[in-house]
């Protein structure tokens, strides 16, 4: 069966993913993973991760180790490497070839992945990293699903993971040197400022003038001359390097098929709320549930850009993914916090990461349960008794009527009332 492989920051967000339906996470360490500034996980994590994994009946986890090593970083490598022996890690995630090679003298049992970041992309590359040692490769983002096909019947016992949800880079699979240029933070040491994200303004002058028609900009690139690339802009700036959000949620069937054998989502410095809607909407795709459709529509109810195929298809067919027109729902759910332990009868500790007040609506979701829309709950203080609101970084607790379990996530409109409740069945597995 495919795999669904689902992002963790941190110990929490391991939880969140396998709760909320991934089958593995993977999660970096301090110095050599790709997300320098997630929380990644600290060396002396070691007995909690077991514990976490053994929660979960042993879900798999692997370790990014994905940066492209430096001479003087080798030497810490080995020390990491040596430290990791008895880590409930079932894979190291690399690009770096040398770093490969490292892992596989500390730890010879170790299984190896290669990381997106080597821009493995076609049959033949495939070949000769899997004679290297690596199990698994993760495709390049440029892999098409005709691409991926090929790939798999030239290398059959070789695993496939491709992602399918989440933000990308305008460079070549990560390897950008505007971040270093711009601000001197190295994308490919894991502390990429994003600079493609950024605002910029587009200056016009006597030369664009033919091209100004309206009141729509327009980019011209050098190898095409008079082929313009129209650009919307909003208070005088508008974000031209930065690409559309990756959303396959429709074509999980059409990847399958294809060979791959983990579907992977971005995000490790994402937020918790982020990951466990993405994860259980694609968890529901995998399994076919047939109300995929109502967990779909919650992918637009997270912070994104505007979702595409990217480079799966050709480039004739439409590779937007368009957005539905969703029936009591609004965007920009504000994350309250996560349902703890049932301390008394109804009454629930909380990990409260956003003010909520008393009268408001807010909203629980879980792996199976859509939403459940609560206006009648209490909020209590360290001595349960009743309050007005809660904040974060204190002990409080809510009370409640309603059917929640832990681990559901509390979330509300940023604007308006939840309009409709929507309860499924909380024993579906």
């Amino acid at each position: 069966m495919v795999e669904l492989l689902s992002p963790a920051g941190d110990i929490r967000k391991l939880k969140t993913a396998f709760a909320f339906g991934a089958d593995a996470a993977y999660m970096g360490l301090p110095k050599f993973s790709l997300r320098a500034n997630a929380k990644n996980i600290d060396l002396n994590q070691r007995e909690e991760l077991i514990k976490v994994k053994n929660q979960f009946n042993n879900k798999k986890l692997y370790c990014a180790m994905n940066i492209i090593f430096h001479e003087d970083q080798l030497s810490d490598l080995r020390e990491q490497a040596r430290e990791l022996k008895d880590w409930p890690f079932d894979a190291f995630i690399v690009t770096d070839i040398g770093a490969m090679d490292i892992i596989k003298n500390e730890l010879p049992n170790a299984e190896v992945h290669l990381s997106t970041q080597a821009s493995c992309i076609n049959s033949s590359a495939a070949k000769v990293y899997q004679r290297l040692g690596f199990s698994r490769v993760i495709l390049g983002r440029e892999a098409s699903i005709e691409d991926i096909k090929k790939i798999k019947q030239a290398a059959p016992d070789l695993e496939i993971e491709t992602f399918v949800h989440g933000a990308m880079c305008m460079a070549y699979s990560g390897r950008c040197l505007l971040s270093s240029y711009f601000s001197s933070r190295s994308a490919n040491q894991g502390d990429c400022a994003h600079s493609c994200r950024w605002n910029y303004r587009l200056m016009a002058n006597e030369n664009l003038e033919k091209v100004l028609k309206s009141e729509t900009l327009a980019l011209e690139e050098y190898e095409r001359p008079g082929e313009y690339y129209t650009i919307s802009e909003e208070d005088g700036f508008t974000t031209i390097l930065s690409s559309k959000d990756l959303c396959m949620i429709d074509y999980v069937d059409k990847l399958i098929d294809a060979g791959v054998n983990s579907l992977k989502i971005e995000g490790r410095m994402k937020s918790l709320y982020y990951n466990a809607v993405v994860t259980r909407a694609y968890r529901k795709a995998i399994d076919k549930d047939p109300l995929l459709s109502e967990y779909r529509k919650d992918l637009f109810n997270i912070s994104h850009r505007k979702y595409s195929t990217a480079f799966f298809f050709d480039r004739s067919e439409n590779d937007d993914i368009s957005e539905p027109t969703v029936d009591g729902y609004e965007r920009n759910y504000l994350f309250i916090g996560i349902i703890n332990k049932e301390v008394k009868k109804g009454i629930w500790d909380l990990d409260v990461r956003f003010q909520v007040k008393k009268g408001q609506t807010i909203e629980y979701i879980g792996k199976d349960v859509l939403n459940i829309v609560d206006s009648d709950f209490k909020l209590l203080n360290s001595d349960f008794e009743e309050i007005d609101q809660i904040d974060h970084g204190k002990v409080q607790y809510l009370q409640t009527d309603k059917p929640v379990q832990e681990g559901y996530i509390i979330r509300r409109l940023n604007n308006g009332e939840i309009k409709s409740t929507r309860v499924l069945n909380t024993d579906r597995t």
